[in-house]
């Protein structure tokens, strides 16, 4: 393979975790036929990258390989929002055109319309990344994947661990004037984007975005303009998902786990573990989900800005969320009440959370509860199910202090 040759040429040595699989009962991930990603690859499929071009050459197809991202990666090399805008498409004509005074609460069409699509696809063509079966993707010392969405569109078996993903930017946001109240505007990309995949352990990632924060956007429409989605969204019928030890800081749209309330691939699937992770001053969908089995435990929610907090767990149609011995540090201003939030869904498992406000004792509490005392239809407190493949559960208290030591690239054994 000339890709291996020349990548590899003068390359570090490979880490004896890139080899790595989840092990046996550790969360959704290890169910059906486990996952073990590329730890069969030959040493011709064992390629070192250092761009986004090698990156997407390295991933594709479902031949075992094992790929070991060096430095940071930026998907969008160094390309501007404006080299990606197509000549017919100019921002401040299409917010002339698309203000609800004068257009009106319907979709955009027209020509303004046409060409923020055709500047959407000319950036999605560099940055959305397809990533195949049979593939672990494993970062070295201080590896980055920057502005880049990664796709695990129907396929099976990937591992990604021990990468720093950030800011996966859209330049070119849709107008929805019948989202909400007054309309919003919605991005496309997530860091990572599982579809229809099967078998998946992300580990030890951080997921931000970056200097690129939100909070720093401009107005637009009267709605803040958004130029992110999710960080790690699972939706599509994807299956068997194990999310551990991953930082994910100051990002709204969090993990969206199913995308449509419509019964349909979803039912059955989205089976989905996050253990030991660490959601630090984001804003919500940690997770949102609709029909999955999604067991949450042993989490470190660190929710201290209430300016940007909404909720965390949301709890979506026909979901079964099943939450244990997670951990809460939040701001007096955060009320309890406002960490689960009702999306359609009738039940869920709470049982052994801990909170503490900044340093504050640390008591005892139960989010569901709160809710259901302050927001009718109650939600009813079991899930329906109880999860049988855990790594392990660790006491609630011991739970900052483990996923503080250990979440997020940089914490794997060499």
């Amino acid at each position: 393979m000339v890709l291996a040759a020349q990548a590899n040429a003068g390359s570090p040595a490979v880490p004896a975790q890139a080899r790595g699989v989840l092990a046996a009962n550790d969360g959704w991930g290890s169910a059906g036929a486990g996952t073990t990603g590329g730890s069969a690859a030959d040493d011709a499929h064992v390629i070192v990258v250092r761009t986004r071009d090698e990156l997407a050459a390295a991933v594709a197809g479902s031949t075992p390989k094992i790929v070991l991202v060096a430095g940071t990666i930026d998907a969008n090399e160094g390309r501007s929002c404006t080299d990606y805008a197509d000549p017919e498409y100019n921002l401040q004509a299409y917010l002339t055109a698309y203000d609800p005074a004068t257009w009106g609460r319907v979709a955009p069409t027209g020509p303004l319309e046409d060409a923020r699509v055709r500047s959407a696809k000319n950036q999605g063509l560099k940055v959305k990344i397809d990533v195949g079966a049979n593939t672990t993707i494993y970062g070295l010392r201080n590896a980055r994947i920057k502005g880049g969405d990664l796709l695990l569109t129907n396929v099976n078996n990937v591992i990604i661990r021990n990468v720093a993903f950030e800011d996966a930017y859209d330049c070119f946001p849709a107008w929805t004037p019948t989202d909400g109240a007054t309309g919003n505007w919605n991005s496309l990309y997530d860091s990572v984007s599982l579809s229809g995949a099967t078998n998946v352990w992300l580990d030890h990632n951080s997921f931000t975005d970056g200097a690129n924060q939100d909070v720093n956007q401009p107005i637009y429409l009267a709605r803040p303009y958004q130029v992110h989605d999710g960080s790690s969204d699972i939706i599509k019928g994807s299956d068997y998902v194990t999310v551990s030890y991953n930082n994910y800081f100051e990002h709204d749209k969090t993990m969206l786990i199913g995308s449509t309330n419509t019964p349909g691939v979803d039912v059955g699937k989205l089976r989905v573990t996050l253990h030991h992770n660490r959601f630090a001053d984001v804003g919500q969908r940690v997770p949102r989900v609709r029909f999955g089995q999604v067991d949450v435990y042993n989490n470190y929610y660190y929710a201290t800005d209430e300016d940007t907090f909404v909720y965390a767990i949301g709890v979506g149609v026909q979901s079964q969320v099943y939450a244990e011995n997670n951990f809460v540090l939040r701001s007096a201003d955060t009320p309890l009440n406002a960490f689960v939030y009702n999306w359609g869904g009738t039940q869920m498992t709470e049982k052994g959370t801990l909170a503490r406000v900044g340093t504050g004792p640390v008591v005892a509490v139960n989010l569901l509860n709160e809710y259901n005392a302050a927001f009718d239809p109650d939600i009813a407190t079991d899930a329906g199910w109880t999860p049988a493949l855990r790594a392990s559960l660790d006491a609630t208290a011991d739970v900052p202090g483990i996923v503080t030591r250990n979440a997020g690239p940089g914490k794997l054994p060499a």
